[in-house]
Parts: structure tokens; C-alpha cells; sequence
């Protein structure tokens, strides 16, 4: 099947591979890279060579090599680090006729590669065999095998002499071929078999090239397949060849209709087996997939230069395509996608996005782990929203063929929408601040449909919450709920573009009042003091934990606002008293109100996560999304600015007007004297 009629495979793009040589002194460095070189044994060598290079024609690919002579002399040390750092391969030598040299391989140089971190393949050469000892001759592979089961690293081991001229080409070939088409990511040595993250690119290719969708690969689109990723194409000959030779190691590999995915991936794993590792490595590259076997990133189209008030969301082909593909994978037909149907709708993927945080956890699911059509886009609208990048690789992964720029949109401009009054987004991001225990999780557990828990557990990174809200009419939103810990507000309000994505912010407190006869004053620092005024309430105190809740909370409340006003970032702002099930005191709504009154916000909004009364929350966050320009909170310092700007603008307004006046009597006076000068 692998055919290739150029005799180059696809290298990666790579244009030169450096291959450092390094060993005990006398161990045949030198004259293994000048006979390679020369092809002809030198009578006489310096003790380090110059860097070496072999032309772009010495082997198939047309990689030009470098080869690197070492010193392994004490004072030379350093730069042998330094080069060993730098190598692209790196080729071990020792004696074959010096016992103690093959020795040190695995006491001093395979632990010094790992000491300095040098992650790359190795290939260990004995050299000098035309030297060894006959009498006590043991196999390579018997000589290796220790070796090679405590250092993985090593690629291939070879023996060879330079005086007589045995496998000397054959060394810098395979060094050459280890790094353009490394074992490590396509195949598990201990284990004999491909691995995972192979096995998905490869299902991804099959099924990419079974075009009737039939499960199998026909003799034509095998041929098609043959031709795409080698240019040469298959006689039916062949093609039987290929399928009898399957089918007589494994039965399942071919049926009635042809090549099925099981016998694909036993024909790559016979290849690599078979040291032909440029074969599978030539199929990855031509479907795009780089050395990690992730797609490259010039696949991806997506708008690099955006404002920071701009985001990412999906188009309505690509949510067109989802849908598609849940009910696809939806096999059972109940409208909910379970695990093992996630993992399968994810098998071409490297992985699933969703299994760390902040995706994991991320949308509503039923006890048993099953994500409904609402849920599967959500979690996608989330991932768009956060790494637009990685949401259009999937999409790729897991079979999207469209134009892959028509996958994404750029949203407009938050600064845009406010001069418009309007938003026209489909995806919004709320920020939840609060103080701790102030039922931020709460509300993010209950917008999730997860039960009331009486029990505190405190979030200490940022997490997520992402659903669909449905809005009158019939029309639906996703909205992301980020909590905030109160303890990582001051690190999130440091960049100066903290607030850019945010569409709206949610202040939560904990509603629940005690009455104990003080001043309100005291309670509150001078920041608010301007927003309650100074009437006394001698009526209304609070507990210890509910006076600092909503202390810190209007706290946190005039800290957003101050920081959007001063960069351009303003955002609305919504208050949620939480726990409305606890009775508050009467006074405390009306101070609640008189804040929101004098901030330019609407009224705290009371809910009880207990008792599940969300008071319709979901729907006014998104609505007060949709309309960017109302419910922006103004601070003192905000307010004393705009009025202040508007006592210059008017000033400046008075100068302009008379200066147009003067302008005017001047233009005026000039025609009288003209006229006057005239007549005379």
C-alpha cells in the first residue's frame, strides 16, 4: 500500500537535522564521521573534527545533515554540554573491542543525556567491529537488550567499522531517520503496539477517506488514498496483496466491502514494526499532523488581531454541524450523549477537550453523566469563548469540512454595542463576585441544576458554569457564569484589560440580617460612605459574618466600577441577595435599594438557592447583557470626572462661540473700512 514512487517521504519540513557524536576516547568518533564523509578510511585523524556536513542528495529524504565531532576530555566538558543541548540526534559510540566502553554507556553517558535534559532520540554504534575478540563474540541484541529496557531513549543500536568499510552509511541514516520520523509518538516499544493518540490520528484518516461512510475502505478509495499520500497509484494486484496479507494475520481486518479500520491500523503497525516508520509518518503529514500528531496550526484560521472587548463564538454552520454530530453519536436515540459516546465521538481527537478544568464539570448533566443537546453546545460555546483556538481544532478532529473560517465570528465591539444600545452576541460571560460564603457557588450549582448543598466547600480557582438560557420568544442564549474568589479579585482587577471580556458582573450577598441598634456608619469605610449618606439607622446591624458579607460586597461592588471607569472598560452590574429564605431585616432592602438608586443600578434581585427560587436571575442577567449601555454603575471619583469634563466642554464651548464672535466683527469691520476707503 505504501508505495513510493518518489523514494522521499515527507520530512516534516525540516531543513537539516544536527547529529552530535559523543563516546570515550578511542572509541572511533572521528573516523566513523570522516569515513562516512570521504568513503574512505583515513590513516591519520585530529583529535576533534570540524563540524561535518553531508550534502542534501546523500540520503533519500534530502535532509541536509550536520555531524558533530565531541572531545570527552574533562576540560572540554562544557562544550560537549553545550552541543549535546543543541543535537537534533545523538549518536553513542563505544569499542567493540573495549568491553569497559560499552560499559560506561549506561554508568556515565545515558545518565549524563538525561542529566542535562536532552530529549532526543540515540543511537548507539559500536564501532571497531572488525577488532573484536571472536572467542568471546555474543549477539548485538544480546549485548543491548539490557540496556535498551533501562534507557528508552535509544532509537537503534549498530554496530560497524570504518576500516573495512561495514554499515558506516547506514548510521547517520538511521540517526537522520529517528528524528524525521521518530518511533516515540507512533509506537510503544514495551507493549508493541501504536499508540493512542496514534491510533486516533489514524481513525480520523480512515474515515476521512471512506467516503460512502460504510465502514470499510474500497479497492477505490484505497487507490484514491494511496495516490493522495504517495502520488503513485495501486494496481488491483496490489491492492489484493494487500488485503490477503491482512487478512491472513487478522480476519477482522478485511470484509465484503474492504480494508476496515482494525486492518488499517494493523497495516501501520506492521509497517513500523517493520522499520518503516516513513510510511506512517508520510500518511500523518499529508492529512496535516505534525511531530506531536496534533494537527498544525496553520489549519486554524482564526482572527489573530482582535480588540480585547471582542470575543469568539461559533457560526451557525458550525452549530449546525454539532447537532449533526450529537445525534450521530447519540446511538441510543435518548437525546443525551453518555460518557462512553463522548469518548467515542472523541476518538479521532488527541483528547477529549473537556476532562480537565475549566471545561470539566463545566455544563448540566444528568446523574449518570449524560449531556443533552443544550449541554454539548454549551460546552463548546465555552471552549470558543476561552481557547477559540483549540474549539476549531476539535471541530477539525472530530470531522468539520467546511471552510474552516467560516466556523468562527468575531463579535462586535463591546464599546460598539453600547453606542448602539444593543448586543448582538449569542454567547455572554458574567462575572460573579461575592464574599466568601456569600453563595456564589450556589447560584453557579443551581444554574447548573445541581442539588442545594448545605456544606461549604470554598473555590480557590476560578471555575465555570456555562447553560442555555431560554429567553422570550422562543430565542435561546448561552451564558457563562466565571466565580471569582474574593481573594483572587485584586490579582484579576491588576491587568489593565481585566474587565474586557466580562459582559456583565453579578455582586453576591448573603441577604440575612440580625438587628442590634448601631449606626450603619460604622460599618461601612468612607468609599460607600458617599452612597449611604449620613442619616443614622440606629435600627440596623449586622451579624459578624452578614455585616462583613455585604460590607465586602458593596466593597467589591465600587472596586469593578472604579477600575472600568478608568479603563474604558465599564461593564453592568446586577446585585443578587442570596438566602432569601433567611428573613432580612425590612430596613436593609431599603438600604440595598438606596445604594443601587445611587450607583445607577437596578435593586438587588433576592433569590434562595435552599429553596430554589431564582427569581427569573438567568433571564435579567441577559437582558441586562443585551444592553450594555444601562446599569453601569458611577462611582464619586466617576461622577466628579464627568462633571468636571463637562464644565471644560462648556468652557471650552464659551471660547470657541467667542471666538467666532470676534472672528465674525473682525471679517465684518474689514468690509465697513474697505467700503469707507472706497466711497472716499
Amino acid at each position: 500500500m505504501a508505495k513510493d514512487s518518489s523514494g522521499a517521504a515527507n520530512s516534516g519540513n525540516r531543513t537539516g537535522v544536527r547529529i552530535v557524536v559523543a563516546g570515550d576516547r578511542g572509541t572511533g568518533k572521528s573516523s566513523l564521521i570522516v569515513t562516512a564523509a570521504a568513503d574512505n578510511f583515513p590513516a591519520n585523524v585530529p583529535p576533534v573534527l570540524p563540524p561535518t556536513r553531508l550534502p542534501d542528495d546523500f540520503y533519500p529524504d534530502r535532509v541536509p545533515i550536520t555531524i558533530i565531532d565531541t572531545s570527552s576530555s574533562l576540560e572540554n566538558r562544557s562544550a560537549l554540554a553545550d552541543e549535546l543541548r543543541r543535537a537534533d540526534a545523538v549518536v553513542l559510540t563505544y569499542a567493540c573491542d573495549q568491553p569497559a566502553t560499552l560499559d560506561r554507556l549506561s554508568t556515565f553517558w545515558l545518565p549524563e543525556l538525561r542529566r542535562l535534559e536532552v530529549k532526543v532520540p540515540v543511537i548507539v554504534v559500536g564501532c571497531k567491529l572488525d577488532l573484536r575478540d571472536e572467542q568471546h563474540e555474543m549477539s548485538l541484541e544480546q549485548v543491548m537488550s539490557p540496556i535498551m529496557q533501562q534507557f528508552r531513549e535509544i532509537e537503534t543500536c549498530i554496530e560497524c567499522s570504518a576500516s573495512t568499510h561495514i554499515q558506516i552509511p547506514e548510521v547517520f541514516y538511521y540517526a537522520q531517520k529517528a528524528v524525521l520520523h521518530p518511533t516515540g509518538p507512533l509506537f510503544d516499544q514495551e507493549t508493541q503496539t501504536l499508540k493512542p493518540r496514534c491510533v486516533r490520528a489514524l481513525k480520523r484518516i480512515f474515515i476521512l477517506c471512506d467516503h460512502d461512510r460504510d465502514g470499510a475502505l474500497s479497492d477505490a478509495e484505497l487507490n484514491d488514498f494511496q495516490v493522495r499520500c504517495f502520488n503513485a497509484a495501486l494496481q488491483p494486484s496490489e491492492i489484493s496483496g494487500v488485503k490477503r496479507v491482512v487478512q491472513e494475520k487478522l480476519q477482522e481486518g478485511v470484509n465484503e466491502h474492504g480494508l476496515t479500520l482494525t486492518g488499517f491500523l494493523f497495516l501501520h503497525a506492521l509497517f513500523i514494526e517493520k522499520g518503516r516508520l516513513e510510511t506512517t509518518w508520510t500518511v500523518l503529514r499529508k492529512f496535516g499532523y505534525n511531530n506531536d500528531i496534533k494537527l498544525v496550526e496553520d489549519l486554524f484560521p482564526v482572527p489573530i488581531k482582535r480588540a480585547p472587548d471582542q470575543n469568539m463564538e461559533l457560526t451557525t454552520e458550525a452549530l449546525e454541524f454539532l447537532k449533526g454530530i450529537f445525534c450521530l453519536f447519540d446511538t441510543d436515540g435518548d437525546g443525551l450523549l453518555h460518557p462512553d459516546e463522548l469518548v467515542d465521538l472523541f476518538s479521532t481527537a488527541p483528547e477529549s477537550p473537556w476532562t480537565e478544568a475549566p471545561y470539566k464539570d463545566a455544563a448540566e448533566k444528568t446523574a449518570l453523566g449524560g449531556l443533552s443537546l443544550d449541554g454539548f453546545l454549551s460546552e463548546w460555546a465555552l471552549l470558543t469563548l476561552l481557547d477559540p483556538v483549540s474549539s476549531l481544532e476539535n471541530l477539525i478532529y472530530i470531522g468539520y469540512t467546511g471552510d474552516h473560517s467560516s466556523a468562527l465570528r468575531v463579535t462586535r465591539k463591546r464599546r460598539l454595542d453600547r453606542k448602539k444600545q444593543q448586543s448582538d452576541r449569542n454567547v455572554f460571560q458574567c462575572f460573579v463576585f461575592g464574599p466568601k460564603e456569600a453563595g456564589k457557588s450556589g447560584l453557579l450549582n443551581a444554574f447548573l441544576g445541581r442539588p442545594f448543598s448545605d456544606s461549604y466547600n470554598p473555590t480557590i480557582d476560578d471555575r465555570y458554569a456555562v447553560n442555555v438560557v431560554d429567553q422570550p420568544g422562543g430565542s435561546k442564549k448561552s451564558l457563562v457564569l466565571r466565580e471569582i474568589p474574593e481573594d483572587g479579585v485584586r490579582k484579576l482587577l491588576s491587568k489593565r484589560d481585566s474587565l474586557a471580556a466580562c459582559d456583565i458582573a453579578l455582586f453576591v450577598y448573603d441577604r440575612k440580617y440580625v438587628y442590634m441598634g448601631c449606626r450603619l456608619s460604622t460599618v461601612v469605610n468612607l468609599e460607600l460612605h458617599f452612597y449611604l449618606g449620613s442619616s443614622k439607622v440606629d435600627a440596623l446591624y449586622f451579624s459578624s459574618s452578614d455585616e462583613s458579607s455585604w460590607k465586602r460586597a458593596t466593597e467589591l461592588l465600587v472596586e469593578v466600577a472604579s477600575h472600568g471607569e478608568n479603563t474604558g472598560y465599564g461593564v453592568p452590574c446586577l446585585i443578587v441577595a442570596a438566602k432569601d429564605d433567611l428573613d432580612p431585616y425590612p430596613m436593609a432592602i431599603h438600604d440595598a435599594t438606596r445604594l443601587t438608586q445611587d450607583m445607577g443600578i437596578e435593586p438587588p434581585i433576592p433569590i434562595s438557592a435552599k429553596l430554589g427560587d431564582f427569581n427569573t436571575v438567568f433571564r435579567r442577567i441577559i437582558a441586562a447583557a443585551e444592553h450594555p449601555h444601562l446599569s453601569i454603575p458611577e462611582t464619586e471619583a466617576g461622577r466628579s470626572r464627568r462633571q468636571y469634563s463637562r464644565i471644560i466642554n462648556r468652557s471650552l464651548m464659551v471660547v470657541s462661540v467667542g471666538a467666532a464672535v470676534t472672528l465674525v466683527g473682525l471679517a465684518a469691520y474689514r468690509v465697513y473700512a474697505a467700503r469707507k476707503s472706497a466711497s472716499s
